[in-house]
């Protein structure tokens, strides 16, 4: 049974996709926060986390590694007065910093079975999506299609793959009441495009339903 690492899969997508990839014959080690209710603990605040559960689950393979924790804080801040360096510093260190570490802390156990590497970004990670507002969530999610797109070129000698998604406008906390899909919609999209993924598409950047995504 291939065995299947998601972080942030208490709520919302991750939890939708935990569902959805158990349905699929994954074994799936689910993370948040703060861990409970057959969760790990993984705070992507904390610079060693990412690590300490790696020893933690050390001997483990894994075949998927899903990057889906994420925060968005700066939602409906004001340019003239918010988006305070404390948000910025916070928010980076869970969409990016967080996201890299993990990688890091895992690939042993990617390397154990030329496993694959899915980052959830967003379409707001695109240079042709520029509306305004958002900076640091935008910032982020570029930020971490632009590491996904690196760590491609890197681990593709290895046999491991790289692909980076976006999720769709989805019925979450964060998505909103008013979003277009719900978490299940989502989660049996981008569990096609994992299976789909390989070293002959690895740093793909492709919505949850197939489409290449403009960059």
């Amino acid at each position: 049974m291939p065995t299947a690492l998601i972080t942030g899969a208490s709520r919302g997508i991750g939890a939708a996709m935990t569902h959805e990839l158990t349905t699929r014959g994954y074994d799936v080690i689910g993370t948040s926060t703060t861990g409970g209710n057959g969760l790990y603990p993984l705070d992507l605040t904390d610079p060693k986390a990412s690590a300490a559960l790696a020893q933690t689950l050390s001997g483990t393979p894994i075949d998927l590694l899903v990057c889906n924790a994420g925060l968005y804080l700066d939602k409906g801040q004001s340019l003239e007065t918010g988006y305070p360096a404390a948000m910025w510093a916070e928010e980076f260190a869970v969409n990016v910093t967080g996201v890299f570490l993990t990688v890091q802390a895992f690939l042993p156990a990617l390397r154990a079975t030329q496993g694959k590497i899915a980052i959830i970004s967003s379409q707001m990670a695109s240079h042709t999506r520029a509306p305004g507002g958002s900076y640091i969530y935008r910032a982020s999610k570029a930020a971490v299609l632009n590491l996904g797109r690196n760590l491609a070129s890197d681990l593709k000698p290895q046999g491991i793959a790289v692909g980076v998604y976006h999720p769709g406008w989805v019925k979450t906390d964060m998505g909103g009441s008013g979003a277009e899909i719900t978490p299940e919609t989502a989660a049996h999209g981008l569990a096609d495009r994992f299976r789909a993924l390989s070293v002959e598409t690895t740093g793909c950047f492709e919505t949850w339903d197939g489409r290449v995504h403009a960059y």
